[in-house]
């Protein structure tokens, strides 16, 4: 199974931004981990990271085709862009979103998310650990 494992807005900030919500690990901690796990229950995963949403909409684009299922965090677009959204439902991969933080507890406008009206799993406020169960999930229901 090859899954695209997509970081947004701010991700390459992790160590930098708000370390007591989002800690001190930086984004090559993140994708070493991601890698890490990846490799321990045989899944293919391919770290991509962008501040642009354009960026970030033909990443998904091009995972038609390539990638058996997608993981994003969008950063701060998950409450603001509807053609991320738009590209998660043309490609039809399946999707799991996450966040290192938990959305739900945090700002009012935080807890609105339209990437989960398309993701088959909402993933939040596990730090880390929630990019290895979004792997274990897709490949548990996906391949």
């Amino acid at each position: 199974m090859k899954v695209l494992v997509i970081n947004g807005a701010n991700l390459n900030m992790l160590g930098i931004r708000e370390p007591e919500i989002y800690g001190s690990k930086t984004l090559k901690d993140l994708e070493g981990y991601i890698q890490e796990k990846a490799t321990e229950i045989g899944v293919e995963a391919t770290c991509v990271q962008s501040n642009y949403e354009g960026e970030l909409v033909e990443y998904i684009q091009k995972a038609l085709g390539k990638y058996d299922g997608i993981i994003i965090n969008a950063g701060g677009y998950t409450h603001t862009s509807i053609v991320i959204l738009d590209a998660l439902k043309a490609v039809g991969l399946p999707c799991v979103e996450v966040h290192l933080s938990n959305i739900f507890e945090r700002e009012e406008f935080r807890k609105h998310s339209y990437i989960s009206l398309y993701a088959s799993k909402t993933i939040c406020g596990k730090g880390f650990t929630g990019y290895a169960e979004a792997l274990q999930f897709l490949k548990d229901n996906f391949s």
